[in-house]
């Protein structure tokens, strides 16, 4: 029996469900770690800011085509057998960037490989999963046990940054790159680890095999696995990719690295003050699940998501750390309350038999959009009188995104939502 502590909504997942948690909470502990020190790992090296960015960028546009591929092709190769890859391929990244200096490799592994500059989820593990999640949960419970997820997630990436922080703290203090190596290092074992628990998945995480039906289907279906929920996920990724573009200037390997040039915040402080940073955004999700099942998921997701990006603008023009810290912690706060709700909504308003084609290239379109903004992040740091400007960037087109995302989508509403209005109507 579990302990009585698990939530309720937990202690009903099946083991496949557990071993997903798992799954989530290693490699959000890898991303995040690896995002406080890759871009310092990077300069140490002898890479320049501008070839940095350029990087980066390459390395998500390396993700998306990855992440396409295999989201794609996830219910015909198997799920178990695409998660396996995205690990391994994520663990041959981390060694090549362990053991190489010359920018051509970093840039072929980088591109090949599964590498998270972010701290954020990339790669072909979230859209898989969360299709799996959605299988077996409720539509009363499917914001919630995405919520848990989240927070899963978000704890994982704080302890990760922590971590971090402080153990390359003393190896820094002797050989710079050497410290940052080190977790470098970690980020390849645990994708040999992920890789060992993906195989550890029942058959049960599969889907059934296709029908004859969909062999006469158009090509446009074939290729994206999408057909009744198609003009709606075109729509929704659209509006995904403008934000995750914005978000790309404001990723948390340059964020770490802004705070590091304007306040001279160094490594060890920069762990500590992200993980409390992913604590809080983590927390946040399950207040969104509680705020989504009383206003509905499209005005969860645009309430707390507009004063975050508010905030988002402000950090730049705080005199000094204390408050531009606090002001982070408190767009931290409220700014992920939009990721459960946004990962439940597109899985309720897309046709179930079509759940990881969505999120798949839903999330292939928000590495899309990630992927630019760190080539021009690089030119901006590279010019110290610029080095603000990408969170007023971000924050600006992240209110565009917000207003837009409302105007389309707030009278599509998902199955619970109908439900409740029918009861109330009655």
């Amino acid at each position: 029996m579990r302990p009585s502590i698990v939530p309720a909504v937990l202690a009903q997942l099946p083991l496949d469900g557990v071993l997903l948690f798992a799954t989530r909470f290693i490699r959000l502990f890898a991303y995040g770690s690896l995002s406080v020190v890759l871009v310092f790992y990077l300069i140490g090296i002898g890479l320049s800011e501008p070839q940095t960015g350029t990087l980066l960028t390459l390395t998500l546009v390396g993700d998306t085509v990855i992440s396409l591929y295999l989201t794609t092709r996830a219910d015909r190769m198997g799920r178990r057998r695409a998660l396996v890859v995205g690990a391994a391929l994520m663990a041959a990244a981390g060694m090549v960037f362990a053991s190489a200096s010359a920018f051509w490799l970093l840039v072929l592994a980088g591109t090949v490989g599964v590498i998270s500059p972010s701290g954020n989820e990339v790669g072909p593990f979230l859209s898989i999963e969360q299709a799996a999640l959605t299988h077996v949960a409720t539509d009363r419970t499917r914001t919630e046990v995405l919520a848990w997820y989240t927070l899963v997630g978000s704890l994982a990436t704080a302890l990760g940054a922590l971590a971090a922080g402080f153990a390359t703290r003393g190896l820094h203090a002797a050989a710079p790159p050497s410290g940052y190596r080190v977790v470098v290092i970690l980020y390849a074992v645990l994708g040999v680890t992920l890789a060992a628990l993906f195989s550890g998945l029942s058959p049960a995480v599969e889907t059934p095999g296709p029908s004859e039906g969909r062999a006469f289907r158009p090509a446009f279906t074939r290729f994206s696995g999408l057909d009744r929920s198609r003009d709606v996920v075109v729509k929704l990724a659209a509006l995904f990719a403008l934000d995750s573009f914005a978000g790309g200037f404001v990723i948390q390997s340059f964020a770490a690295y802004w705070f590091y040039l304007r306040f001279g915040a160094d490594p060890a402080l920069l762990g500590t003050i992200f993980f409390w940073a992913n604590i809080f955004a983590g927390l946040s999700a399950l207040l969104a699940s509680r705020l989504a099942a009383r206003f509905g998921l499209i005005r969860t997701m645009v309430a707390t998501h507009l004063p975050s990006n508010v905030l988002l603008i402000l950090i730049p023009l705080m005199p000094t750390l204390s408050l531009a810290v606090l002001v982070l912690l408190a767009r931290f706060s409220i700014s992920q309350m939009d990721v459960p709700t946004r990962q439940s909504y597109l899985m309720a308003v897309v046709s179930p038999d079509e759940r990881s084609a969505a999120a798949g290239i839903a999330g292939v379109a928000r590495t899309i959009g990630a992927a630019i903004g760190p080539l021009f992040v690089g030119l901006m740091f590279a010019r110290p009188a610029l080095i603000n400007l990408p969170f007023f960037i971000a924050g600006t087109l992240k209110i565009t995104y917000d207003l837009l995302l409302y105007r389309a989508f707030v009278r599509v509403q998902p199955p619970e939502e109908k439900q409740r209005q029918q009861a109330a109507s009655r």
